[in-house]
């Protein structure tokens, strides 16, 4: 097949006086960053939705991409040629991942049996380019809010004929990235909420959603995947309201139906500013209960309120993302995922290059901030020292629980009042981080 991008070779590290826009000024995947490399670090995705299925079309237009290797049809042959341009992409751009929903790399059938075989003729190209270039499967997913037919949701639509179909279309893209050697699946609820209470039984439909989750774990199981299973949060859009709205609500819902063992979080910074929170307090949220499992890599425009999935440039925010990622150990399965897509103005193949080199450097630079952070000691050595209380006397006895509300009401009686606080230092702080960006 002749090359989609002929005029790009490989994208190199050069040095960050480089003008060349076809180069990394930051990622050098081989650098050893808290003694393991940027690569292994950051575990750095491609998504195929976005990549190589969007259009750039939004509510008000239709798509303005520009795509050379696109017949405009929706074949399966067309689905395997942009198979094959996907990972030439990621070839150039070396990135050791890519992720995939099954409707975007194989077109869906007239039936479920039709689709199946849709999508183990395009798996077939999937494993031989996997091969060739070696390339991975970060995770793969089954869209379940695209069609018509899940329009009330998947599982938890109220017609279970939705919910059965939903069913085996998991079924078959669990079979599927396992074949491919995916190291982890994940479940985007898209449609799994309401729009109106007044026709929703929320509770039934959590139960549902519920059932379905241990069906998945136990198919998981039956067929040998070894790889973790990600909810990924998002708190409205399509719907009103998402069951799984925020990090939180998801580990939530877990507890409650005995699945924590089974699933961590696959965090986005977009989802997390529709949600009203910040990408790194999501992470925090996740990282405590021990369910940080991988991150979506985008962010939103704060001012339009919407999943605009922009590519990330903000140094500040993958710096928290990096602390956070760092703090907890890293990522292990999970990888940094670019679910984003360029704006539709950008609409020429090269833009899909400039965007992903753009996002792979500004989390190059968030990671080495990070660490400089980290190993600079006084952001850690602030927050150990206003805890310090907790360390001796009474605060330790709290918190090996050997006092309770009477003990305390003597401690406190014997005290008079509550000693000196000490400032948070916020101003400080902050001023503190920008010493290092």
């Amino acid at each position: 097949m002749p090359s989609a991008f002929p005029k790009i070779s490989r994208i190199e590290f050069e040095d960050p006086k480089s003008k060349n826009p076809l180069a990394f000024k930051h990622y050098n995947a081989e650098e050893l960053v808290e003694g393991k490399t940027m690569k292994e670090h950051l575990r750095f995705s491609v998504t195929y939705w976005h990549t190589f299925r969007g259009q750039l079309a939004d509510m008000f237009g239709v798509g303005t991409a520009q795509r050379p290797w696109e017949d405009g049809t929706n074949s399966v042959a067309m689905a395997q040629k942009r198979a094959r341009v996907a990972f030439e992409f990621m070839e150039k751009l070396g990135t050791p991942f890519y992720a995939f929903h099954d409707r975007d790399v194989a077109p869906e059938g007239r039936n479920l049996r039709e689709s199946n075989k849709n999508l183990d003729a395009v798996v077939k190209v999937l494993k031989a380019e996997q091969k060739r270039t070696g390339i991975k499967l970060l995770w793969g997913t089954a869209c379940l809010f695209a069609h018509p037919r899940y329009m009330h949701g998947a599982a938890t639509s109220c017609n279970a004929d939705a919910f059965a179909y939903a069913a085996a279309q998991v079924k078959k893209a669990l079979e599927v990235t396992h074949e491919l050697g995916g190291e982890g699946y994940v479940f985007w609820g898209g449609r799994e909420g309401y729009t109106t209470l007044l026709n929703t039984d929320l509770k039934r439909e959590m139960d549902h959603l519920g059932a379905f989750l241990h069906m998945a774990v136990d198919y998981k199981k039956k067929i040998g995947f070894k790889g973790p299973f990600y909810i990924e949060p998002k708190p409205k859009e399509p719907t009103k309201h998402q069951y799984d709205s925020d990090a939180a609500a998801c580990l939530n819902f877990l507890r409650e139906y005995d699945l924590l063992n089974d699933f961590k979080l696959n965090i986005e910074t977009n989802h997390a500013t529709l949600a009203g929170h910040t990408m790194q307090h999501e992470l925090e949220v996740a990282a405590a209960a021990g369910a940080l499992g991988s991150i979506d890599a985008n962010t939103g425009d704060v001012l339009l309120g919407w999943d605009t999935d922009q590519f990330p440039t903000d140094i500040y925010l993958t710096t928290q993302i990096m602390l956070s990622i760092l703090k907890m150990g890293g990522l292990t399965t999970g990888g940094t995922n670019f679910d984003a897509k360029v704006r539709r103005e950008s609409f020429e193949p090269i833009d899909l290059f400039y965007a992903h080199i753009a996002g792979m450097d500004t989390f190059a630079r968030g990671l080495k901030i990070a660490a400089a952070i980290r190993k600079d000691g006084r952001l850690d050595d602030f927050v150990k020292q206003r805890y310090s209380s907790w360390n001796s006397g009474i605060g330790e006895k709290i918190e090996k629980s050997k006092v309770g509300f009477s003990e305390l009401e003597a401690y406190s009686i014997k005290m008079g009042e509550v000693r000196t606080n000490t400032s948070g230092r916020q101003e400080y702080l902050e001023n503190l981080i920008n010493e290092f960006i």
